[in-house]
């Protein structure tokens, strides 16, 4: 009987699976479910490069669920710090304690996708790896797989349909954590977007779009749209070695995180420019980053020997601000201050 894709990827995969610190070996008993589950939030929108030491350093603080779930969201926020898209670590509180109420982690796709924050696809991974249950998983890198294996040339994301159903027509029933985890390394190291590596694949006699002599086409994705440019001004505010934040709004753009307080811009509009207090302000600079629907150009302006505002915040240590657990942006703007 011809060997399947699954029987081919795994047979791969048992040579070549990569060590990453929440996996366990091919063929071993599955991971502990909490770091799957860690490690795939971790994962979303980031860099296998980029989430390994914040793991290392999640599970060295909390080892399990039950620690995670008893810890303040502010530790967790501030341990989260530079990893982005903040929504996932106040998710991530949410779903600990959802857990340890529940004396653990269910063990079907479908109770995993009733935990806060879980959607479908962190919940097939999941149920697949942690689990051992048949659960088609499609992240970017299956997508990518897929959409080439089969010549599925439908713009994304009309075809994410289509590219699901062929994963599901290739998941196995035995080892789906084994070969979900495949998919992804394939994916990840040989399928590359730009440049696959067809001669190291192990199913490149059975991909249709190698056969087309244009693999790289696949899967086709729509025009992005530009992002718009917003501005805005944030406001560093000293006395006596200490600096004035503040704790955004628990909903929106870095809700519930450290900040130096702003003037209010968003990804939907710029801000007003108005300082939180009068006084004499002298510019630090301006710092760039891009988020999800725009780019922001921050103006950095400092005021010191200030008395506080009248508004809600508190001082930090200047020396200490590192352990503030500002988000990405604020961190460059306080970078950009002590510089000068």
């Amino acid at each position: 009987m011809a060997a399947t894709v699954s029987d081919i990827l795994l047979d791969w995969y048992d040579r070549h699976a990569r060590d990453l610190p929440w996996r366990a070996p091919p063929g071993t008993p599955p991971p502990d479910p909490y770091r799957v589950w860690l490690s795939e939030v971790m994962l979303q929108q980031t860099t296998v490069a980029a989430v390994k030491p914040y793991f290392e350093a999640f599970t060295r603080r909390w080892p399990d669920v039950a620690a995670l779930a008893a810890a303040p969201e502010d530790d967790v926020m501030a341990a989260w710090a530079g990893l982005g898209y903040y929504s996932r670590a106040r998710n991530l509180v949410k779903c600990a304690r959802a857990v340890a109420a529940r004396g653990g982690f269910p063990t079907t796709e479908t109770e995993l996708r009733e935990l806060p924050g879980l959607g479908a696809y962190t919940a097939a991974a999941v149920a697949a790896i942690a689990f051992a249950q048949r659960a088609v998983v499609v992240d970017a890198n299956v997508e990518r797989v897929v959409a080439r294996l089969f010549a599925i040339d439908t713009p994304i994301p009309a075809a994410r349909k289509p590219i699901r159903v062929a994963a599901d027509a290739i998941t196995p029933a035995r080892r789906a954590g084994d070969f979900a985890q495949a998919m992804m390394d394939l994916g990840s190291s040989v399928c590359t977007a730009r440049e696959p590596k067809c001669l190291l694949c192990p199913l490149a006699k059975t991909c249709k779009a190698r056969a087309t002599g244009d693999p790289a086409r696949l899967p086709v994705k729509a025009p992005k749209k530009p992002k718009p440019l917003r501005r805005g001004r944030a406001f560093w505010i000293e006395r006596e070695g200490e600096v004035w934040l503040v704790r955004r709004e628990g909903k929106g753009m870095l809700g519930g995180m450290r900040a130096l307080p702003d003037d209010g811009w968003s990804a939907r509009a710029d801000g007003t420019g108005e300082a939180p207090m009068p006084g004499t302000w002298e510019s630090a600079g301006v710092v760039r980053h891009v988020f999800t629907h725009a780019a922001l150009e921050l103006s950095v302006v400092v005021q010191r020997n200030a008395p506080a505002p009248d508004a809600q915040g508190e001082w930090w240590p200047i020396d200490r601000i590192d352990d503030a657990g500002l988000p990405t942006l604020f961190a460059k703007a306080a970078r950009l201050v002590l510089a000068g």
